[in-house]
């Protein structure tokens, strides 16, 4: 299915999903917050989708955040439940998400990274959450996930203030997995892709899900105190049975996500 301002492009069992709206820098209004919505719905119930990479097309934007130019010549503006790109406010998606940043990543644009479980940054990414410039406050997500990832004090240094941060720094304060030449960014977010691939869905599935929910708990033995139902599934699962035989076989194992 052709999509107006994404792209969606299928690689097996990977999908790469590419903001793209140039002209607006990958910013996002509201027709493109519900196509989005739909891409990452079907991403989460097909069985044979595993691990997914957004980006944003070009070379100066992964996403600029919010069209508020749209916002301001009267665009109509509808709640995405969901939340921003369809996915900030997504809290059940247990399957792998990379972001691949491009360039500029402010605002909800950042935000949408924040809500991916790994960032791969382009040498010339750049991250912010610069509402507070503007009178505005980062409300999908920013404001929780940052402190989460990288430490209260730290974030509010980002945050108070709507600084720009480049990928060195956003290496070294922690929300950077890897940092790539602009021309290597897909190639090393499709190694990290298929190194999550070689590994059982379910068990990444199931260890996504503990991880997120365990942080609702305040101690460590609280957290692994908690029945969880990904884990009863993993026990029950194909994948479960196997891995161990794969291994005592000498072979790789064929995985089914069941």
């Amino acid at each position: 299915m052709e999509y107006k301002y994404s792209k969606l492009e299928k690689e097996g069992k990977l999908w790469i999903i590419t903001l793209n709206r140039p002209e607006k820098m990958n910013a996002l209004h509201s027709p493109a917050h519900f196509e989005l919505e739909e891409i990452f719905n079907n991403f989460s119930s097909d069985d044979d989708a595993w691990v997914a990479i957004i980006t944003g097309i070009g070379d100066r934007a992964f996403c600029a955040g919010n069209d508020l130019r749209y916002q301001a010549e009267g665009g109509k503006l509808e709640r995405n439940p969901m939340g921003f790109a369809g996915l900030t406010s997504r809290f059940d998606l247990n399957k792998p998400l990379i972001a691949a940043v491009n360039g500029v990543a402010m605002g909800g644009g950042f935000e949408i990274a924040l809500a991916c479980d790994l960032i791969i940054a382009s040498e010339s990414a750049r991250f912010a959450l610069p509402e507070p410039k503007v009178g505005l406050a980062a409300l999908a997500g920013g404001m929780h996930r940052l402190p989460r990832q990288i430490g209260m004090k730290r974030a509010m240094g980002m945050m108070l203030t709507g600084r720009t941060v480049g990928a060195i720094e956003g290496l070294d304060l922690g929300f950077v997995n890897e940092i790539t030449k602009p021309e290597e960014l897909m190639n090393s977010a499709k190694k990290w892709a298929n190194s999550i691939m070689e590994c059982s869905p379910t068990s990444v599935r199931t260890t996504k899900d503990v991880a997120m929910s365990g942080l609702s708990y305040s101690s460590v033995e609280d957290a692994m105190s908690q029945k969880y139902e990904s884990v009863v599934g993993l026990f029950t699962g194909e994948d479960f049975v196997e891995g161990p035989l794969a291994f005592s076989e000498k072979r790789k194992p064929n995985w089914t996500g069941k």
